[in-house]
Formats: C-alpha cells, structure tokens, sequence
C-alpha cells in the first residue's frame, strides 16, 4: 500500500501530465553565456597558470543565460516565453536573439541599447583529470548601470503589448540595470489591471521594496537574509537551518506586499509563507548528489510559474520545484528541464529512488522513454542467488539498448520452476539486490509461469536472454516472432548457474 506522501507524488505526477502550452511574459536581465572547453595537461612557461587546450572550434559553445534560462526552462514545460529585457547593437546581442528563438520564444521585446554592449559570461571549462569539466575562470563583459529614461520607456512600452493573454508574468533580476524600481512599479501595476500574477526571482539587495505587488517572490536563503539584514546560524544542524528558512520566510511576508513568500534553503528544500503572521510551511526536498547550484534558482522560478499558470496549489508547486531543482544540480552548467523528465523524476520519488516499479506506472514512463527515441531491452528470469554470471549477462543485455526493464518471477513462480526449497532468496530481497545493478533501469514482478503477458504489455524492442541454447527454444519465441520483436541470446558462463552454485554450497556445507 501507498504512503501518503507516495500518493501525493503519484497526484502530482497526474497533474503535471496536464500541463498544455502557456503564454508568459519574462522580464528581466538577458545575457549570453560561452563556454571554451579544452584540456589542461601543463602549466604556461610564461607565468604559474594553467594552459586550457581546445582542439576544435566545437569546444566553443553558446547559449541564453541570466533571465534567457529562465526562459529556457519555461520553454521546456511548455511556456510560450515573451522575452522583455535589453541587448547591445552587438553580434553577441544577435546571438542572444538567435538562442532564444531558436527554443521557440518571442523576441521582439528584447530592446537594442547602442550604449551597453550585451551582458556576456565567458567561462573557460577544463576537465578535471580528463573526466570531470572543472570552471578555471569566467570572463564577463557587462554594464550595470541603469537604463536611459528613453530606453526604459521602450522596454515598457514593449511589455504593454506583450501582456495580453498571458497565463503568467515573471519578473528575474540579475542585478544589470533592466529591473529598475520604476520597470518593477510598472509591471506589477499593468499585470494587475490585466489580472496577471508575477513571479519574481529577486536580486541580492538591502530592500526588496521595489517587488511590492507581486504574487510570488521567491528568494534564496542568503538573499532573504540581506534583505532583512541578517544572517545565518553558524550551526549545520538540518532543523536550525528549517528553522531559520522558516524565520525568514514569516519575516519576508509581514515586511513585504506579496502574496506568497518562498525562500529556497539548499539541502534542507523550501519554505513557504502564504498568510503573513502565520507560521510558514516546510516542504523537504530529497538528498542528492550536489554537483554543481548554477541555475537552480532558475529552475525554481520557471517551474513555480509553469505551476501558477495551471492552477496549482502552493505546497504541489513548491514540491514539484524541489524536485525539478535537484535534478538540476545534479549537472554541471544550466540546463532546462523538459517536463517528460521532471514527470519522471516524480515517479523515481514516489518509489523512493528505487527501480522498481508496477507494471501501469512502468508502461506510463516506457511510453515517454519511446517518444524520446529511446531502445527498449526487456529480459526476465528468476534471478535467485545471484552471482557474477547474471552480473555479466545483465550489463550487455544493457548494452543492446538505452533502457533495460528486468521482470522478475514471483515467489510462487520460483518455488513451481526451482522445487520447494526454493527461492532461497524471496521477490523483496531479489528486487533490493537487482535495484543496485546500474544496468537496470527499471524492475518489474510477474505472476505468470511464462513472460508473454509482460511481453504483450511492453512491446519491447528487443527481448533478450541469457543461455546456451538457441532463440526457438525460448518458450516465448513464437510470441515473440508474432509481434516482430527482435530477439537475443547471450552466452552463460559454465559452471555459474544459481542451482549448480546452490548444490555446491550444500555439499560442502555438508561435507
């Protein structure tokens, strides 16, 4: 039986399965962000700094940054994104352009400003040991002084036309000039009068007066805190840092015109306010392997919007953030999240990271995996007491596709194949083991004496087994052959069969 919290990912996961295009409007700081990856194997003989080598023009790349993530990550949950910001009469500026329409937003409220040049971060990537991309250095050309009053208005005017029919208005400032207090005022009154919430990812500021208005805001732990002019507990206990997100988020709302407050407090997930004087609410997010934050917040914005824009609930909203969040730095560099992903990632949560699934949720997430162009591999067996036959044979039957689906037989099943002394090993134990093969991908437990009922449902690719007898002798085969199914076998290694490992044990246990 489901947990509570199980069920409410499952929900979650329904919803998200609901989300059709939206239009919204995304103000704020636009940059272009390039990388220039390479080697680094010496040190310069000019000076004690390392020598990043590329060796093709393919190690230069560049994409949308700043607000032109959010916009990205928008775009991937099926945002319409209308871009209003500012660019220089640059080919950087055209780049920008470029990126973005090329993900499907519109750019005509990306203003030209001939006296700022178009924020640029140069990163220069390295790989650590030849394996891991460590950033060396970042080069950023930029200004950040405020707007001319023509060029303001420009952009204001820009977003007047753009408002109409959008589901969702959010507002990210990166601190460059674009959100300036009179950009701020102006777009929570328009968006008010057309009844349009915003959304905003603040700055690092002393005040965040200038966000009066809005309907979300959602700041980091650090940003809050300098906004209330205070600071963080030296402790690292997980309650105190809680408690402290908690403190933050109730003091945000009592000192802010908002609707709602979240403030991101890292490992520890999020903390919302939605009635000022009233305790805020904790929403935990699952511990994952931290690799790299750049972008988080990003996430955070673009997935709470994509929430608002369909109706959703606060807690199911900050929820659905956490999770989008992890997953985001659990790379290196920024990249959106497409909403099969996320889907997904909601289901892993809802089984608690592990690979097991039923056979419904299992043909939901196949089916996104196939729209994705991905090659199913299905193989099945009993799989008691497992030895380093069954590890070899599971990683190239890995190997054969993208996506490796294990059906596992039944305690029942192994007791009528194996005899009555088996499983020695029962379907719990067997799953926990096989969950830890990064092979698989996904395991599923079957009831029937043969496999064809999981193979009428999967309708894999291939269908693949391991033995040392031909494909006919399968006793799926003809099925198999109906459905058109491509189908292998791959070599045993003697002497290393679960039963003959079984006997010997009892014989020298015996002896």
């Amino acid at each position: 039986m489901r947990s509570d919290s199980q069920n409410a990912l499952h929900d979650l996961h329904g919803e998200v399965q609901t989300f059709a295009p939206f239009k919204v409007v995304l103000v704020g700081d636009f940059m272009l962000d390039r990388q220039i990856r390479g080697t680094v194997d010496r040190i310069s003989p000019e000076a004690p700094v390392p020598v990043l080598t590329s060796g093709s023009q393919e190690d230069f790349a560049s994409s949308p940054g700043g607000s032109g993530n959010v916009a990205a990550c928008l775009a991937a949950l099926s945002g319409v994104v209308h871009c209003i910001g500012v660019v220089g009469d640059d080919s950087d500026g055209c780049l920008l352009r470029t990126g973005l329409e090329a993900i499907g937003c519109v750019t005509e409220g990306l203003i030209e400003d001939s006296t700022r040049p178009t924020t640029l971060k140069q990163s220069m990537v390295g790989l650590a040991q030849h394996r891991h991309p460590q950033k060396m250095f970042r080069f950023d050309i930029e200004s950040t002084e405020p707007l001319s009053p023509e060029c303001e208005q420009r952009l204001l005017d820009a977003l007047a036309m753009a408002l109409p029919g959008s589901a969702v208005v959010c507002l990210e400032d990166y601190g460059k000039g674009v959100c300036s207090p009179r950009v701020c005022e102006e777009t929570m009154r328009m968006a008010s009068e057309l009844g349009i919430p915003v959304l905003v990812d603040p700055a690092s500021r002393d005040s965040f007066e200038r966000y009066a208005g809005a309907a979300l805001i959602t700041p980091n732990r650090s940003e809050a805190e300098r906004a209330l002019g205070g600071r963080a507990p030296s402790s690292t206990d997980s309650s105190t840092g809680v408690d402290h997100g908690r403190s933050l988020a109730e003091r945000l709302h009592d000192s802010l015109e908002v609707s709602e407050v979240v403030v991101t407090i890292d490992r520890d997930g999020a903390v919302y306010s939605i009635d000022p004087g009233a305790e805020s609410v904790h929403v935990p997010t699952r511990a994952r392997h931290v690799y790299d934050v750049t972008g988080a917040g990003d996430v955070v914005l673009a997935v709470l919007a994509a929430c608002k824009a369909h109706s959703m609930g606060i807690r199911e909203s900050v929820q659905l953030a956490n999770v989008a969040a992890g997953l985001e730095v659990e790379t290196f560099g920024v990249r959106p999240i497409p909403l099969g992903e996320l889907s997904a990632a909601l289901l892993d949560e809802a089984h608690g990271g592990g690979r097991e699934r039923a056979l419904p949720a299992l043909l939901d997430e196949l089916a996104r995996l196939r729209r994705e162009g991905k090659r199913i591999v299905l193989t099945n067996g009993c799989f008691d007491v497992i030895h380093a036959g069954h590890v070899a044979y599971l990683r190239e039957a890995g190997m054969v596709g993208d996506v490796l689906v294990v059906g596992l037989n039944s305690d029942e099943q192994v007791r009528l194949q194996k005899g009555a002394d088996r499983p020695i090993f029962n379907v719990a134990e067997r799953l926990e083991i096989l969950g830890e093969l990064r092979c698989i991908d996904y395991l599923v437990t079957f009831e029937e004496p043969t496999a064809e009922t999981l193979i009428r449902a999967i309708r894999p690719d291939v269908y693949v087994k391991g033995g040392d007898y031909q494909p006919e002798e399968i006793a799926e085969y003809g099925l198999l052959t109906e459905l058109g199914i491509e189908t292998r076998v791959l070599a045993s290694r003697p002497g290393l069969g679960s039963t003959a490992l079984i006997d010997r044990i009892r014989s020298q246990s015996e002896a």
